[in-house]
């Protein structure tokens, strides 16, 4: 009888783990299932107002937006890197006339246009990025060659270049950077400072030229399906700037940063502020050490430590949990999110 009870009790002990182990499998699967992924996207900041864009021009840069966020979010969905989903995004405006990033980048005071972009990934905490670089069609391409093949974190100039050419990163002409209103920027930054213009299409301004004081650097942040947190940003740079300028774009930890443990960010706005106050960086550093959300973080960088020094712009980001915020104290943002949980959201001004 005794061994009767004994094989009884390890009957049921074994039952009890079994069903223990299913639940556990039920429950592996579902939080399985549950990994959010996101990408919000910007496309730049400043004194964005609806009666500066017409009905036509504000569908044509939502549908733009909507056509980064789409090649992005396809990449997530599937259960592609949140690193080829950022790069994808920013292809998509860096594409695009509308945007201060590849071919509609603005031009420097040579008539040149000077780019930069970077891109990092939160798991290792790797970077690439590239300055001042010319007729480079996708820098963050070349940013993203950078961090998969070289020690290096950044390369400048002509030397990115020739690393470029090496790696058969693809180049176009002067021709397909130009833009009529990038060039008439150029042309009435140079009248206002009384400084000389150079010769092409320099007596033929728009007539209805709006200089609408926009930031129109480009930018992503993502989380996958493995909750791995990539960023990226890309830009033409400042209309008219000299000596080979370099904004905070390309720089790690001030335009770009991104960490599993807390958050991505991408910036956009008056660069030398927010290379001071390390502003991406800084608001990781926020969410990590003074356990604020990531909106509040943002908010406290952007309000707190930017304004007071006279920079403007604003930054989007996402945290470990795919949660998206962005925040800015300019008139407006060219922005938007997707998110797994079916939000869709693409927006312009400052509401």
């Amino acid at each position: 009888m005794k061994q009767f009870f004994t094989f009884l009790l390890l009957g049921l002990i074994s039952i009890s783990l079994v069903n223990c182990a299913k639940e556990q499998d039920k429950t592996n699967a579902s939080t399985t299932e549950e990994i959010p992924f996101a990408i919000v996207i910007h496309g730049g900041a400043g004194i964005i107002k609806k009666e500066f864009i017409s009905p036509e021009k504000e569908k044509e840069i939502t549908n733009k937006l909507q056509e980064s966020l789409d090649a992005g979010y396809a990449i997530l969905n599937i259960g592609g890197t949140s690193l080829d989903a950022v790069q994808a995004a920013i292809n998509v405006m860096e594409n695009s006339p509308l945007f201060n990033a590849g071919k509609g980048a603005v031009f420097n005071s040579n008539g040149k246009n000077e780019m930069d972009a970077s891109i990092m990934e939160g798991k290792t905490l790797n970077a690439g990025a590239v300055a001042g670089v010319q007729n480079i069609k996708n820098p963050i391409n070349l940013a993203r060659l950078v961090m998969d093949s070289i020690n290096h974190v950044m390369l400048s100039g002509k030397g990115a270049e020739l690393f470029a050419k090496k790696h058969h990163i693809k180049f176009e002409e002067d021709v397909y950077f130009y833009t009529e209103r990038r060039w008439n920027s150029l042309m009435k930054v140079k009248e206002k400072k009384g400084e000389k213009l150079p010769i092409k299409n320099a007596n033929n301004l728009s007539t209805n030229y709006v200089d609408d004081h926009k930031y129109g650097t480009v930018g992503a942040v993502a989380i996958d399906k493995n909750g791995n947190i990539a960023a990226a940003t890309s830009t033409g740079g400042m209309t008219n700037k000299k000596f080979n300028r370099i904004g905070d774009s390309p720089i790690i930890g001030a335009g770009t940063y991104a960490n599993n443990n807390t958050c991505g960010v991408s910036s956009t706005g008056t660069g030398e502020y927010f290379i001071r106050t390390l502003a991406a960086h800084e608001t990781s550093n926020i969410v990590q050490y003074k356990n604020l959300s990531l909106k509040n973080a943002l908010h406290e960088v952007i309000f707190n430590q930017i304004a007071p020094l006279g920079g403007d712009g604003g930054m989007i980001g996402l945290d470990k949990k795919g949660v998206v915020a962005w925040d800015f104290n300019t008139e407006g943002m060219y922005r938007g999110y997707k998110r797994s949980i079916g939000e869709n959201v693409v927006k312009l001004y400052g509401e």
